[in-house]
């Protein structure tokens, strides 16, 4: 079994992406939740993948996350529910409100997936119902605020870091270019990235 795949992120399609890995280039297909939320190509990605294997064909799906591809997992234990049925649930919903809306009995919601009916909604919360728990629900909710409020301070720091650079009289493509390929950690102050980020022009 394939657990994950890194590599450079080499294009991105309608349902599915490409990873080249040392010269291999993954067909991965991924719900619109993960095209959303996916690094420019060229960048180097980590997608949790699991292998569907036919006689006609071996397909692989992906996710940004292990929760993700957990809640995929639990969808393909669902009667009548196959990987694009999962995949097309994770694409209008979050993993968040997905739970919520099978421990709520909310079938209207889930039915409003394209190719889900609402008698396929509620089987899938009745299957699903006593495999999520409220508890869990909340533990998962709270995880995934705390992560957005990591990135939205990184992303703070890099917006304070391309204003100095443009105050300095570089322009803001020039700013942006200098601070590609910086990884900026929530707990990095803006003058550490400006040094690192006026290193890199001095390299250009």
């Amino acid at each position: 079994m394939i657990s994950y795949i890194q590599g450079r992120l080499a294009d991105i399609e309608k349902d599915s992406i490409v990873i080249d890995v040392s010269g291999i280039g993954w067909h991965v297909f991924v719900p619109g939740q993960v095209l959303n939320r996916l690094p420019l190509t060229g960048k180097t990605v980590k997608i949790y993948t699991w292998l569907q294997v036919r006689e006609d064909a071996m397909t692989l799906y992906g996710f940004l996350s292990k929760d993700e591809l957990n809640i995929f997992k639990l969808l393909l234990g669902v009667s009548g529910v196959g990987p694009k049925n999962a995949l097309a649930i994770l694409s209008v919903m979050t993993t968040d409100d997905l739970r919520f809306a099978i421990l709520g009995d909310d079938s209207k919601t889930i039915a409003k997936t394209p190719g889900i009916g609402v008698k396929t909604a509620k089987r899938l919360i009745l299957e699903l119902k006593d495999k999520i728990s409220l508890e869990d629900a909340f533990d998962q909710k709270m995880a995934h605020l705390q992560e957005e409020d990591m990135q939205s301070d990184a992303s703070g720091v890099k917006a304070e870091a391309v204003m100095a650079l443009t105050a300095l009289g570089y322009s803001s493509a020039e700013a942006f270019r200098a601070l590609d390929g910086i990884e900026i950690t929530p707990d990095m102050e803006t003058e550490q990235l400006l040094k690192l980020a006026l290193k890199n022009m001095a390299l250009v």
